[in-house]
């Protein structure tokens, strides 16, 4: 789905959306996102309920100069560790293209609203979106751990809310994508949200963390590295940090596509 090439320090990646897209491409630097700067070179579409038209391309360099990569020791096939039982993987959201503007005419300036404004405005949207579907459900603003500080996190709770995160978490990006969509409507630039099923990121990004953890205690004890099974590039990224400055093994990502995995190596 997401192609990546290195330019210097920069990685250019393209994804289903834009967030996919900047997702692939901090899991491939090993970075958070408040430590690069993005540049959308084209937003991508697609309409609701997953349906892709065109992929979204993203060129992420990181502010600073990146720590010097430790050169791979000669090692043998390594072991594959099994993930948590994954619940479903992450989040996606999308940019809509731009609307093009006739001839002569002058653009209209953005939009400004105010922290409180959008964070409500987007409350609102889901909500709406969730009645509109008969889904009995309430919206609440919280925290988002490991984001830029601009994202605005909304949580969903009620019953049997699993079918808000369905196969490999599409009904939750898709969520996200379609709440986007409605606040951006209001607003410039694009916002950044993050829509959550009863916290299932939070625990899913412990359960990796815990395994992460797990996995580089046996590399330190065996001397061999440790290949984690295929996971989405969100899921890659939240491996990558949890042992970012760990001072005895080091993490690399391999494989392509949807085969894309984490191995864990130790330090020489």
């Amino acid at each position: 789905m997401g192609e990546k090439s290195a330019r210097g320090n920069a990685v250019e990646a393209r994804g289903r959306t834009v967030d996919e897209a900047v997702a692939r491409a901090l899991a491939e630097l090993g970075l958070e996102r408040d430590a690069v700067e993005v540049e959308v070179i084209r937003p991508g579409s697609r309409g609701l309920l997953g349906l892709l038209s065109e992929e979204a391309v993203v060129k992420v360099t990181p502010k600073a100069a990146l720590p010097r990569t430790v050169a791979a020791p000669t090692w043998k096939k390594p072991a594959t560790a099994e993930l948590p039982a994954p619940a479903d993987e992450f989040e996606d959201s999308d940019e809509p293209d731009a609307q093009e503007e006739d001839e002569g005419e002058q653009a209209e300036a953005p939009v400004v609203r105010s922290d409180n404004e959008l964070a409500q405005r987007s409350v609102e949207s889901l909500q709406g979106l969730l009645d509109h579907m008969g889904i009995k459900a309430r919206v609440t603003l919280e925290p988002v751990d490991d984001a830029s500080p601009d994202t605005i996190g909304l949580n969903i709770t009620g019953s049997d809310m699993g079918m808000l995160i369905g196969r490999q978490g599409e009904t939750l990006r898709d969520l996200q994508f379609m709440t986007a969509l409605m606040v951006s409507r209001h607003s410039q630039p694009w916002p950044s949200l993050m829509v959550d099923v009863e916290h299932y990121r939070a625990r899913r990004r412990k359960a990796l963390t815990d395994l992460a953890r797990r996995m580089a205690e046996r590399v330190r004890t065996t001397g061999q590295p440790v290949s984690l099974e295929p996971m989405p590039a969100d899921e890659r990224r939240i491996v990558h940090i949890a042992l970012k400055d760990d001072p005895d093994v080091y993490t690399e990502s391999t494989g392509v596509e949807d085969k894309r995995r984490v191995v864990i190596l130790p330090r020489q």
